[in-house]
């Protein structure tokens, strides 16, 4: 009666801490530190243009965004990256990248192919090299590798048969940026190869110091097929609204054209008003600037909290902390019993391999509540876990 192609996936890690933490009472007020949903405000006028354009509410969106929506972001993407798009056929707005991220391999993947991803990696990878019948290829982005995984190292069979490589800079958890040399690195084996690159970008305005490199940027200086590189893009992070569900995928325009094929069928557009603040947003850095500003701040604060701790990596991009423990769920379900403080297994974010899980070792952290609640909750988990320093 039922399919068995997804019947062997692990649970998800979200209900997987439920199921591990909430059978225990917290030993302390509950700090929610488990995921990034960002806790920063959002700009007030965005609810000024909702209510503005309410009527629209009562039309059916624009499937691939309003004219203004890929005008908007064609025009961010060259003040940014100063690449050159075209709004109607290299771009396509997305109800949140996770829906984009799924649905490039329904639309892009030949059936039979392997599907190269990081492992930890963001779930949705797996889940659309799945969905496509194709085989998800986990390659370890751990210390050894720069904490970014070494495509290259793969056997030449594996590679040969990929149609698809999933990479996500800056990385989520571990908040690694790909520099130039690793994006034309990369570049080069997916031409050598044949193989799309599917960057994983939208944590791309959340950095310490200089902006990150984009996939786009280095894929058209190096004169690289423009069909090679699409990459995805977010309001959720950059701007404080991931209840917003507003995305964008660029690239070559065959790729943008069977991505807009499949969302004419199975596609759930965004309402006409929140399209209009959208197109706002990607115009305005201001409020990404302040909020960038926020987080450069609690970096600073787990550098001096965690900068004795053995092993601490102190994070150049993104909203995480990626902190070595001896046992992940063991030291989870520590922090929780002892202090209220809720966090992430790393190995809830990775899969198993011959050689072990490479979360194992880990936690993930969310740096995402205002400042002094996050210093409140970093200073129990290193007391918690590492002795008060």
């Amino acid at each position: 009666m039922f399919p068995e192609r997804f019947s062997n996936l692990p649970a998800y890690a979200f209900p997987r801490l439920r199921a591990l933490l909430d059978v225990h009472e917290p030993g302390g007020d509950v700090r929610h530190m488990s995921i990034g949903e960002p806790k920063h405000a959002f700009p007030s006028w965005v609810t000024d243009i909702i209510v503005e354009n309410a009527a629209e509410f009562g039309r059916y969106p624009v499937n691939e965004g309003t004219p203004e929506l890929r005008a908007a972001i064609a025009d961010w993407l060259h003040r940014r990256y100063g690449v050159a798009v075209d709004p109607d056929t290299q771009i396509m707005a997305l109800n949140g990248t996770r829906e984009g991220l799924y649905n490039a391999g329904m639309a892009l993947c030949p059936q039979g192919s392997t599907v190269l991803m990081p492992n930890p990696f963001y779930q949705v990878y797996m889940i659309s090299a799945i969905s496509a019948e194709a085989e998800p290829v986990f390659v370890p982005a751990t210390d050894a590798s720069g904490h970014l995984p070494d495509f290259a190292a793969l056997p030449v069979d594996q590679l040969d048969r990929a149609a698809l490589c999933y990479i996500c800079s800056p990385a989520n958890p571990q908040g690694v940026m790909a520099d130039d040399a690793y994006w034309q690195a990369l570049i080069e084996l997916g031409e050598k190869h044949d193989f799309q690159i599917l960057a994983d970008e939208c944590y791309s305005e959340i950095y310490r110091d200089a902006p990150p490199p984009g996939a786009l940027q280095v894929a058209q200086a190096m004169g690289a097929s423009p069909e090679r590189v699409l990459t995805f893009h977010s309001l959720s992070k950059r701007s404080n609204l991931p209840g917003l569900r507003s995305g964008f995928v660029a690239g070559g325009p065959e790729s943008i054209k069977r991505m807009k094929q499949l969302r004419a069928y199975s596609g759930a557009p965004l309402p006409m008003p929140l399209q209009r603040a959208a197109e706002r947003l990607w115009a305005d850095e201001a409020h990404v600037v302040e909020n960038r500003a926020l987080y450069k701040a609690k970096y600073e604060l787990a550098d001096r909290i965690f900068g004795n701790v053995p092993g601490y990596m102190s994070p150049k991009a993104g909203m995480f902390l990626w902190l070595p423990v001896e046992d992940g769920e063991a030291a989870t379900l520590k922090l929780w019993k002892e202090t209220g403080v809720r966090v992430l297994p790393g190995a809830y974010l990775s899969r198993d391999t011959d050689a072990g899980n490479p979360g194992q070792g880990y936690i993930r952290v969310a740096l995402v509540a205002p400042y002094s609640d996050t210093e409140t909750g970093l200073t129990l988990i290193r007391d918690c876990l590492f002795g008060q320093e």
